[in-house]
């Protein structure tokens, strides 16, 4: 009998505990969602009632839920282990407070990089700790929350017989319960009907993974191959671009003509593959060691017109906003034009061409024929221009190993890099394209004058493959360098051996032909093309993967932190890690627009 009594209380002590636990777990919750509300600030404010309604539900069944889980993990088999409430309360409390302090923590380097918390963040962030903790604040604060969690921990346990005497338990589940469902059921709607004003808080909240339209056709046998596997980051927070407002005069209005190749390797132009272009790049000013922005069409493009790291291409913010190169060119009366082969949506919906008037050519016998047809409407289009112009001109050829039937090429030669017997097929099918290309270019070169700018760049190299995703996810230099040459009207040929990229063609655009006298900072990643920089890399890519080329070793990243460091060749993974100091400067680079 006493046996039975001694087995009941500390059945109901356990009890009580327990329930002590869940109110614990849940005043924590809403602590974490005041802390989290820091993150709000980092992505920026919801624009409609909609919107601050999914954040609402949203967070409070976000954070209660870790909350909930955090005590299940760590704080519940102690109170099966040891259900003693003083021990109980103060380890209670001391994970309490590790937790809140690692949100906080990971608030301010959200804040900070745009990413949360992970050993590769942990690792980068330490190294900057100082940069990041710069205010006092941050020593007194984690004594703050542990007096806080304390003094919380000993009033609900001497008030936890009250509280459940009121009977508040089941309807606190019930609505904490239909706030973490409905959350993902309105994602799940925002997700198929492209919501942006929701779906843009995907990646807001750590360890945030909500229900979305794919995931629900898939669970529920639906079909959803037609739906796209990518969405834009929809982050949204106050732009400035420029970050002061562009002085720019002007003296001569020189036409401008911008010759962006698909996949064209800077090791391919050579007097053999590609005659005409090699010896127009040595009569003019030609960049030996240039990098693209991008390994697609859109990120590479992007970096070029934009003069911003590829991250930039994945925010909201330029749905809307068109570059400030193309802006000036329209201020100062020039003639906008694009002349591409027919291609996905993406050209007549990017704001990077809101300013220009588009022009596409289609080929019967594929991307070769579309490109002569590229080349006669441009060569029409200068005939009928009265004013100053500006003309960009996409060549695609190459991509596909493309030629036009009937053409007579070159022979085929040994690779002079190493290849398998199939990729050896692939180079001299490439060579093929290329001195085609070539050809054209001669065609639209001979017909305009030598007073024009012309700007010869290839949009991303080429590896050797026939399956285009292992292409678009290389980041080595066989895609990523590329080919710069450009002529300027009355001046000699000349060699440029530092490293330049895609960054710096708006700048040196708009400094050197606009007549804009402001620092490049105020609106590009770059630095102006003649004039050597201080920079030690170049980022490659956009914030889903990426590549930061440094003096000695190359970096690629996925926005999940991981990453893997190789030689300059790409041919060796080093052992090593991540240069943080670099590394920082990249991540602070792209936010710095909207940290203005």
């Amino acid at each position: 009998m006493i046996e039975r009594k001694k087995q009941q209380m500390t059945r109901d002590k356990v009890s009580r505990l327990v329930n002590w636990g869940h109110w614990f777990a849940f005043f924590n919750g809403i602590l974490a969602m005041l802390i989290g509300a820091r993150y709000i600030g980092s992505v920026g404010y919801p624009e409609s009632v909609i919107g601050w309604s999914y954040l609402a539900i949203s967070t409070i069944g976000h954070f209660t839920f870790l909350a909930f889980i955090v005590y299940l993990i760590f704080i519940f088999p102690i109170t099966l282990l040891l259900p003693y409430s003083k021990i109980l309360r103060g380890f209670a409390a001391f994970i309490a407070s590790i937790g809140l302090y690692a949100l906080l923590y990971d608030t301010i380097i959200y804040d900070d990089y745009g990413i949360h918390l992970s050993p590769f963040a942990f690792d980068l962030a330490w190294q900057d700790l100082n940069a990041l903790l710069h205010s006092t604040s941050y020593i007194v604060t984690p004594i703050v929350i542990v007096v806080v969690e304390l003094t919380v921990a000993n009033f609900l346990w001497k008030r936890i017989d009250k509280i459940q005497k009121k009977q508040w338990g089941n309807k606190v589940v019930l609505f904490v319960g239909i706030c973490f469902v409905s959350s993902h059921l309105l994602h799940i709607w925002a997700d198929a009907t492209n919501i942006t004003e929701i779906t843009r808080f995907d990646d807001a909240y750590p360890v945030s993974y909500p229900a979305t339209a794919r995931s629900f056709m898939e669970n529920h046998g639906i079909d959803s191959s037609m739906r796209s596997t990518e969405y834009r980051n929809t982050k949204s927070r106050n732009l400035s671009y420029p970050i002061s407002p562009m002085q720019c005069t002007v003296d001569s209005q020189p036409n401008i003509l911008v010759i962006s190749i698909d996949s064209l390797r800077a090791d391919m132009v050579d007097n053999v593959t590609m005659p005409f272009l090699s010896q127009y790049r040595n009569q003019n000013q030609r960049f030996m060691d240039h990098y693209t922005g991008g390994i697609d069409f859109e990120t590479s493009m992007f970096t070029l017109m934009y003069g911003l790291q590829g991250n930039y291409s994945d925010r909201k913010e330029f749905d809307s906003t068109s570059p400030i190169l193309t802006n000036i060119l329209t201020q100062q009366g020039y003639q906008l034009a694009m002349f591409a082969p027919k291609s996905d949506e993406y050209i007549a919906n990017s704001a990077m061409f809101n300013d220009i008037h588009m022009h596409t050519s289609e080929g019967r016998n594929g991307s070769a024929d579309a490109d002569i047809n590229t080349i006669n409407a441009v060569n029409v289009w200068q005939l009928n221009q009265t004013q100053p112009w500006f003309t960009l001109v996409n060549l695609t050829a190459p991509k596909d190993y493309d030629t036009p039937v009937g053409f007579l090429g070159i022979q085929t030669v040994k690779p002079h890099v190493a290849l398998k017997p199939a990729q050896k097929v692939l180079f001299n099918q490439y060579r093929q394209s290329l001195n085609f290309i070539d050809q054209q270019l001669a065609t639209l070169l001979d017909n305009v004058s030598d007073d024009t700018v012309v700007l010869i760049t290839g949009t991303y190299g080429q590896v050797f493959t026939s399956n285009t995703n292992d292409a678009r996810s290389n980041l080595s230099p066989d895609n990523v360098n590329v080919p710069l040459i450009i002529h300027w009207p009355n001046s000699h040929s000349n060699k440029i051996n530092y490293r330049t990229s895609h960054y710096g063609i708006a700048p040196t655009l708009l400094s050197h032909v606009l007549g804009c006298t402001n620092p490049s900072t105020d609106y590009s990643s770059g630095r102006g093309l003649l004039e050597p920089n201080n920079e030690t890399w170049v980022y490659i890519g956009d914030s889903r993967r990426f590549a930061i080329y440094q003096k000695s070793e190359i970096t690629v990243l996925d926005r999940f932190g991981k990453y893997r460091i190789y030689d300059l060749d790409y041919s060796k993974r080093l052992d090593k890690k991540l240069s943080a100091p670099e590394l920082i400067q990249v991540m602070r680079e792209g936010r710095r627009l909207f940290n203005q």
